[in-house]
C-alpha cells in the first residue's frame, strides 16, 4: 500500500488497538483522571466567576455562560493532543508499541485508527464531564440554558477524531519530543485563544475573524453555543460541515504520514 492510498487498510485489529489503550487507562486511571477532574472546576470558578465580574457582554448574558461552550471544546481538544500528540510520540519512538503491535497480524492503518478512535473516546467523556459539571451549576450560574445541549456529547465525536488526526499527523513529522512546543505554540494555542471561547469573535478585526474561521475549535465552539443556549441557525450546519470535511481530511493524512514513518 502507497502512502497515499485513499482506501484505508482496516479490520478488527482497529479495536483491538483501542481496547489496548482502554486496558492501559484502567491501570493507571488514578494517575490520569484526577487533574483532568479538577481543571475544568477550577476553571469554571476562576475565569466565569472571578474574571466574569468584570466582563459585560452586550445581551447581558452572563460571562460563565458565554465561556461554557469554549470549556466544551478546549479541555476536550487538549484531551485529544496530548492522548495522540505526546502519547503516539511516546508509543511509535520510545516505547515502540506501535513496532510490536504490527508484529501481530494488524495493519498500519488499523494502528492509527485505533489510536484515533482511542483520542476520540477520551475527548468525548472529557466532554460529557465538563456537560455534567455545567448542568450541575445552571441552577446557580445559568451554563445550560436548553436541553439541546445533551447532543453535544454525540457531536464531541467530529472534533475529537480532528484533532486527534491532527495531532497523530505532526507526531508523524516530528524527530525529537521536543519539537512537540512548536505544535503546542503554532497551532493548539491560536485556537485556544482565537476560537470564540474566552471572547465573541463578532468583536475582532475582519481579517481576524477569517483567520479565525479556520480554527477547527471556532465551529466546534459555535455548535456548542448552539445546542447549549437552544438558538439554532443556518450556520451550525456549516460548523457540522466544515467539521466533517477536516475529520475526513486530517485523518487521511494521518494515516499517510504514519504509513510513511513506519514503512522508512
Amino acid at each position: 500500500m502507497t502512502a497515499f492510498a485513499v482506501r484505508p487498510d482496516l479490520s478488527i485489529g482497529a479495536y483491538h488497538v483501542w481496547q489496548r489503550n482502554r486496558d492501559v487507562l484502567l491501570r493507571l486511571w488514578r494517575s490520569e483522571f484526577v487533574a483532568q477532574l479538577l481543571e475544568p472546576a477550577f476553571v469554571i470558578f476562576a475565569l466565569g466567576i472571578g474574571l466574569g465580574k468584570f466582563v459585560q457582554l452586550d445581551n447581558n448574558q452572563k460571562y460563565v455562560a458565554f465561556l461554557t461552550p469554549g470549556l466544551l471544546a478546549m479541555f476536550p481538544m487538549f484531551t485529544a493532543v496530548f492522548e495522540c500528540a505526546w502519547g503516539s510520540y511516546v508509543r511509535l519512538e520510545m516505547n515502540g508499541t506501535y513496532k510490536a503491535i504490527l508484529a501481530t497480524p494488524v495493519s498500519i492503518d488499523d494502528v492509527i485508527t485505533g489510536e484515533i478512535l482511542w483520542g476520540t473516546t477520551r475527548s468525548v467523556v472529557n466532554a460529557a464531564y465538563i456537560l455534567l459539571i455545567a448542568t450541575a451549576l445552571t441552577p446557580w450560574l445559568d451554563m445550560v440554558r436548553s436541553p439541546w445541549a445533551v447532543l453535544v456529547v454525540p457531536a464531541a465525536v467530529l472534533p475529537g477524531i480532528l484533532f486527534s488526526s491532527i495531532s497523530i499527523l505532526f507526531a508523524s513529522v516530528a524527530k525529537a519530543m521536543s519539537q512537540f512546543s512548536y505544535f503546542f505554540n503554532l497551532v493548539v494555542n491560536p485556537m485556544f485563544w482565537f476560537g470564540g471561547a474566552f471572547f465573541p469573535i463578532d468583536s475582532l478585526p475582519t481579517w481576524a475573524r477569517v483567520v479565525a474561521w479556520f480554527l477547527p475549535l471556532t465551529h466546534a465552539t459555535e455548535l456548542y453555543r448552539g445546542l447549549i443556549n437552544g438558538h439554532f441557525h443556518a450556520t451550525m450546519f456549516v460548523d457540522v460541515a466544515w467539521l466533517v470535511f477536516g475529520s475526513a481530511l486530517f485523518y487521511w493524512l494521518a494515516l499517510a504520514g504514519m504509513r510513511r514513518r513506519l514503512t522508512e
